[in-house]
């Protein structure tokens, strides 16, 4: 089985710099970068025109982005080390509801993840400590777990908010459980880099890639390797389940994105917009039966494409 994907737009020049993050709600897209804005795009017009623009942002540019699954919410980390939390106000426009303060300071935050209701923010840090913040009760941390001191390069939660996954420099996985507070699995395979991770929408499976380009799931359960996913030929940037956890979506530093089938364990498709990194790539909200994705990163541009069947 193969699928086919249109490019339907592209938005060149959206940054002055690399595009380093994409964070998608029910109808927006955020995407952040080197400079200092964020950009927001509706995503229910076919042209997917620019709704808002966050002057000042980050001073020093944006390296990750993340929204709550019901949209409500939306955090970012800049450069300097600084979080911010961001909520739409009634003229329905995006404004800063607070920071996340705990002596910040470069590195001392790097990627994040917001839960399903935009509670809960899980961040990593330079040396392999995973925080939890609780983004409503004064932003206060309320979890701190423990890895082997590696820089955490990427993190998630599972869509329940029952589990942290998080991946980092020395190659390291692990998930934790976030009701006893436990590490719940040191997960083997991956011996370099690990620099994007992804639960299923179901909480069964977890996807891991980075600088070995292949995509490594895990049940998360048993901790058990189910499948290597191989068919890139270099480093996996960004990973993004679909919403019904049918096809994984990867981005890679070569410029390539690819659709995996995940019964089948299989590519059906690979797109090629750039020679330039992906930085990062996001399955779009569903749109009638077909489904579309995000793809953004070094060409500065976000390109976005639609499956070729279904209305």
């Amino acid at each position: 089985m193969s699928k086919q994907y249109l490019t339907t737009h592209t938005i060149d020049g959206a940054h002055p710099t690399d595009i380093f993050s994409l964070a998608v709600t029910s109808k927006q897209i955020f995407s952040g970068s080197g400079s200092s804005s964020l950009k927001v795009h509706s995503t229910t017009d076919p042209d997917f025109p620019l709704s808002q623009s966050i002057n000042g942002a980050h001073k020093l540019g944006c390296h990750h982005i993340s929204a709550s699954q019901d949209g409500g919410k939306v955090a970012s980390v800049g450069f300097g080390g600084e979080v911010k939390v961001w909520v739409m106000d009634s003229q329905k426009q995006w404004v800063e509801d607070g920071q996340i303060v705990d002596g910040n300071k470069a590195g001392e935050t790097w990627a994040i993840a917001l839960s399903q209701d935009g509670q809960y923010l899980a961040s990593t840090t330079y040396n392999g400590r995973i925080n939890v913040w609780d983004t409503i009760a004064n932003r206060e941390k309320i979890r701190e777990y423990e890895t082997k001191g590696s820089f955490g390069l990427c993190i998630h939660l599972s869509v329940d908010g029952r589990f942290t996954a998080c991946g980092h420099e020395n190659g390291g996985v692990y998930i934790f459980n976030n009701d006893t507070g436990r590490m719940l699995h040191s997960l083997p395979g991956l011996v370099k880099p690990v620099r994007t991770i992804a639960f299923s929408p179901g909480g069964k499976l977890l996807a891991a890639a980075g600088d070995s380009k292949i995509i490594a799931l895990y049940d998360v359960s048993s901790g058990e390797q189910v499948a290597n996913l191989t068919g890139h030929s270099s480093w996996i940037l960004s990973l993004d389940w679909s919403d019904t956890g049918e096809f994984l979506l990867s981005g890679a530093f070569d410029g390539k994105a690819k659709v995996w089938s995940i019964d089948q364990r299989t590519c059906v498709a690979t797109h090629t917009e750039t020679d330039k990194s992906l930085w990062s790539v996001k399955w779009l909200p569903k749109t009638g039966r077909s489904e579309g994705f995000a793809t953004a990163g070094a060409n500065r541009s976000i390109s976005f494409y639609r499956e070729a069947t279904g209305g």
